[in-house]
C-alpha cells in the first residue's frame, strides 16, 4: 500500500486546511494510506507522535477554517543535513516515501533539497544502522508534489497560490471600508499590503478598489522625482471631483535605484506637498486570516485532489513536481524549474533590471499593470495626433451581476483615454429603444469600481416588433459605432437579435461585443462570468452559517441556488461548502437517487452523525422541488433528524463584486474595448462574444456563438465545470468514479 505523507510549512495562508482535506480525501479514496505531519519540517524531524495517520474523519469539518490545523513552523534543524537524515528515518519508520509539500517558495526549496538528497540520505541510514538495507531499498524514491500555499502569489509557473484570493478579499473589505472614511474628511490614506518582493496583491488590490496610485517592486515608477507624479495626479484628482485619495503600497516597494519606499516616507511627502492630511494603515497578518474564499477553498481542493492522483497514478517520475493552476485548468510543472525561476524574479528585483522581472511576472500582471496605469489617472490622456475618435455605447442586459459597475468604470476610461467618445444606455434595451443615452466623462464612473448592481440599470427585456426600429434610429442619432453589451443569457440573445437583422436595419452592421456577466455562469464561449464569483461566495458564507445552526440541531438543510437550469453555482458551491450531495438539472434526478440519500442519511444520523446539508441547483427538476424534498426528508428522518429548506434566492445577486470578479471586470473590459477599436471602420466588422478560455481570452464570433448555446436549457452545450463532478462526489463520500448520468 502507498503511503503518504502531508504537510504545511512556511507562513500559513487562507485554503491549507482545504488542501490538507483533499490530499487525505483523495488518498484514501485511491486506496493509499494517508499520515499528516504536524507542525511541518520539525514534526518531521522530531517525529513520534509528530506523525500521525489520518482516516476520512479526522479532516471533517476544516474547509471553512483558516491557517492550517495541522500547523507550521520554522525548522532550522531541517536546513542542515543532520535534521534531514532525522527526517528520512521517521519517514521511513512509518513506510512514507510520498510528500504532498503546502507552502511557499522557501518551503518547496527545502522539498526538492530533501528529495535530491534522499538516495545519500538512505545510504548514510543504512551505513550506521539506523534502518535495514531492504527498507531503503524498497523505498530507493522520494516522490515529492508541491502546492503553492502563499498569500504572496509570488511563486513562477502557476496563476494563482493558495490563499492569495482571500488575501485580496481582506485587502479589498479594509480599503473599501477606508475609502467611506476618507471621502467624508477629504483625506489621503497610504495602505502598506503584504507580498514580500511580489506586488501582485497590491497590483491587484489597486484594479479591485479603484486606487488612486500604486508602488509596487516589479516597476517602480520611472521617474526619479516620482514624488511629484504621484502628487500631480492626485491633487489633480481632487480639482476634478474625488474626495478620497488612496495609495496602495507593496512591502517591498522601492525606487528606480532600489531604495525602499515606505508607507511612512510615502504619507510625509503627501502632507508637504498636497497640504492636507494622511493617515497610514497597514494591514498586517488581517490579511492572512478569517475563513478561506469560496475560490481558494476549491483551488485547494482541486490541487490537493490533482497531488494524488500525480503520485498514484506514477506522472512524478524523478523531478518533483509542482501543482499550479492556468486559467482553470490544473497543471504539471518541474518543481525545480519553478524554483529557479522565482529565484531569478527575486535576483531582477534585488539588481534594478525590472524589465526582466516584470517579463517573468508574466502577461497577465504587465497587462494588469499596464490597466492601471490608465485608471489611476485623473484625467485621459489627450488624443494623439490624427487619431481617429470613435464613439462607442455600453449597455447592461439582463438580471444585475456583481461586477457590472466595475466593467462599466473600465470600458469608459480606457475608451476615454484612447480618445474616443463613450455612451452609456440605461435600463437595459428597453431604454435603448427610448432614447436613454447620454455621454460619459471620465468622473461619471468614478467610485463604480466596488460597487454592486448596476448605476446604468438594467433588465432583462429583449427587442421585439417595434424596438428594432427604435434602436436603429437611436444608433444613427447618436452616430454609435459600436456596441459594448454586459450582460447574461437575455443579453446574449438580444444582441443576436440585433445581429440577424442587419439586413432590414442598416444600423445594426456595426460590431458588437458581448460581455459574460451573471452570476449563472451559463454563457457560451466564456468559462467564467462576472458575478459568478460573489454569488459563490454568497453561497459559501451562507452554507457555513446554515451548518453551525444544523449542528446543533441534528438538522438536515435542502439549500436551493440560483442558476436556472446551469448547475455551476450548485456543484462549485457543494465543493466549496463540503455538501454530502448536489442535485443538478445536467444529470437530472429520480426517485431513488432521492430515496438512497435518505437512507444514506438516516444510517450516517443512527451512528453519531450531526448534520446534514444538500445543495439543490433552483432548476433542477421541476417535480422533485425543494420543498417536496425537505418533506420527505422530514418524514423519514423520523427521531434521527429533522428537515429544514434554505431558499438563498437574490441575496446571491447583491453586494459588492469580489475581488475576484472586480480583477475579471477590469480585464475583460480592457480587451473589448481594443477589439472594438480595431473593428469599428473595417469593411467587414464583425461582433463576437468575449471570454476566458483556457488561460486566455478569446472572441467567439457570432455566427459561432448561436451553435454553442443550448437553447431549450438557457446554457452551453459544452460546460467545462462538469469535470469536476466526481471530485464533488469524492470529497463528500469516498466516490471518485461514479459516471456522470
Amino acid at each position: 500500500m502507498k503511503k503518504i505523507g502531508v504537510l504545511t510549512s512556511g507562513g500559513d495562508a487562507l485554503g491549507m486546511d482545504a488542501a490538507v482535506r483533499a490530499v487525505v480525501r483523495a488518498g484514501i479514496a485511491a486506496g493509499a494510506e494517508m499520515y499528516a505531519i504536524y507542525e511541518g519540517y520539525q514534526g518531521m524531524v522530531d517525529g513520534n507522535g509528530m506523525i500521525r495517520r489520518m482516516v476520512w474523519g479526522d479532516v471533517g469539518g476544516i474547509l471553512y477554517k483558516g491557517g492550517t490545523v495541522i500547523g507550521t513552523a520554522r525548522c532550522d534543524d531541517f536546513r542542515q543535513r543532520h535534521g534531514r537524515l532525522r527526517a528520512a528515518q521517521n519517514l521511513l519508520n512509518h513506510g512514507i516515501d510520498s510528500l504532498v509539500v503546502i507552502g511557499g517558495d522557501g518551503s518547496l526549496t527545502g522539498a526538492n533539497l530533501f528529495r535530491q538528497e534522499w538516495g545519500s540520505l538512505l545510504d548514510e541510514l543504512v551505513y550506521n544502522d539506523q534502518i535495514p538495507y531492504d527498507v531503503a531499498e524498497a523505498h530507493r524514491t522520494l516522490t515529492v508534489v508541491g502546492l503553492v500555499g502563499s498569500i504572496d502569489n509570488d511563486m513562477w509557473g502557476t496563476d494563482i497560490s493558495i490563499g492569495a484570493d482571500t488575501a485580496l478579499h481582506r485587502i479589498t473589505d479594509a480599503v473599501d471600508a477606508i475609502s467611506s472614511t476618507a471621502a467624508s474628511h477629504q483625506r489621503s490614506f497610504v495602505v502598506e499590503v503584504m507580498g514580500r518582493r511580489c506586488g501582485y496583491l497590491a497590483l491587484m488590490s489597486a484594479i479591485a478598489t479603484g486606487a488612486d496610485w500604486v508602488l509596487i517592486p516589479e516597476s517602480p515608477p520611472n521617474l526619479d522625482a516620482w514624488e511629484n507624479k504621484m502628487c500631480s495626479v492626485l491633487k489633480n484628482g481632487r480639482e476634478n471631483g474625488r474626495r478620497d485619495s488612496i495609495v496602495i503600497v507593496a512591502e517591498g516597494a522601492q525606487d528606480r535605484h532600489g531604495n525602499a519606499i515606505s508607507c511612512n516616507y510615502v504619507k510625509q511627502v503627501l502632507e508637504e506637498r498636497l497640504q492636507e492630511d494622511a493617515r497610514v494603515t497597514i494591514l498586517g497578518h488581517v490579511q492572512r486570516g478569517g475563513s478561506p474564499s469560496a475560490f481558494d477553498r476549491n483551488l485547494s481542493t482541486l490541487m490537493g485532489t490533482a497531488a494524488v492522483d500525480a503520485i498514484m497514478s506514477g506522472q512524478v517520475t524523478g523531478e518533483a513536481t509542482l501543482i499550479g493552476l492556468k486559467g482553470n485548468k490544473i497543471t504539471h510543472a518541474s518543481l525545480e524549474e519553478c524554483l529557479a525561476k522565482t529565484k531569478e524574479i527575486g535576483e531582477a528585483i534585488k539588481s534594478c533590471d525590472y524589465g526582466r522581472a516584470m517579463e517573468l511576472r508574466g502577461r497577465g500582471f504587465q497587462e494588469a499593470f499596464q490597466t492601471v496605469r490608465t485608471l489611476v489617472r485623473a484625467i485621459p490622456h489627450d488624443p494623439a495626433p490624427g487619431q481617429k475618435q470613435r464613439r462607442i455605447a455600453v449597455i447592461n442586459s439582463g438580471a444585475p451581476a456583481p461586477g457590472m459597475n466595475t466593467a462599466v468604470r473600465a470600458a469608459v476610461r480606457l475608451g476615454l483615454d484612447k480618445g474616443h467618445k463613450l455612451f452609456g444606455i440605461s435600463n437595459g434595451f428597453s431604454g435603448f429603444a427610448e432614447g436613454e443615452i447620454q455621454e460619459l466623462n471620465w468622473m461619471s464612473v468614478n467610485g463604480w469600481a466596488y460597487l454592486g448592481g448596476s448605476e446604468l440599470g438594467t433588465n432583462r427585456h429583449i427587442p421585439a416588433n417595434s424596438d428594432f426600429y427604435k434602436i436603429a434610429r437611436n444608433i444613427e442619432e447618436h452616430n454609435i459605432e459600436g456596441l459594448l453589451i454586459i450582460g447574461g443569457w437575455s443579453a446574449y440573445v438580444a444582441a443576436l437579435e440585433l445581429y440577424q437583422r442587419r439586413d432590414n436595419y442598416p444600423a445594426f452592421n456595426l460590431p458588437i461585443v458581448c460581455f459574460p456577466a451573471t452570476i449563472d455562469n451559463d454563457l457560451p464561449g466564456a468559462e467564467l462570468s462576472v458575478g459568478a464569483d460573489t454569488a459563490l461566495n454568497s453561497i459559501v458564507d451562507s452554507v457555513d452559517k446554515i451548518k453551525q445552526s444544523a449542528v446543533a440541531s441534528r438538522r438536515v438543510f435542502v439549500v436551493e441556488v440560483m442558476g436556472e437550469r446551469c448547475g455551476y453555482l450548485a456543484l462549485m458551491g457543494a465543493l466549496g461548502t463540503g455538501a454530502e450531495r448536489v442535485y443538478l438539472h445536467e444529470e437530472g434526478m429520480r426517485l431513488t437517487d432521492l430515496a438512497k440519500d435518505v437512507e444514506s442519511l438516516v444510517d450516517g444520523f443512527k451512528s453519531g452523525k450531526r448534520l446534514g446539508v444538500i445543495i439543490r441547483s433552483e432548476g433542477a427538476n421541476d417535480t422533485y422541488t425543494t420543498d417536496f424534498m425537505c418533506t420527505l426528508l422530514e418524514e423519514e428522518g423520523g427521531d434521527y433528524f429533522t428537515a429544514r429548506k434554505a431558499v438563498l434566492g437574490h441575496m446571491q445577486q447583491g453586494g459588492n463584486p469580489t475581488p475576484f470578479d472586480r480583477i475579471l471586470a477590469t480585464r475583460l473590459a480592457t480587451n473589448c474595448i481594443t477589439y472594438l477599436e480595431e473593428e469599428i471602420g473595417k469593411s467587414e466588422q464583425v461582433s463576437a462574444c468575449i471570454g476566458l478560455q483556457n488561460g486566455a481570452f478569446k472572441f467567439t464570433e457570432f455566427h459561432d456563438m448561436a451553435r454553442l448555446m443550448d437553447m431549450e436549457n438557457r446554457r452551453p452545450k459544452q460546460q467545462w465545470w462538469l469535470t469536476l463532478r466526481p471530485i464533488a462526489r469524492m470529497m463528500a463520500n469516498g466516490r471518485s468514479h461514479e459516471k456522470l448520468v
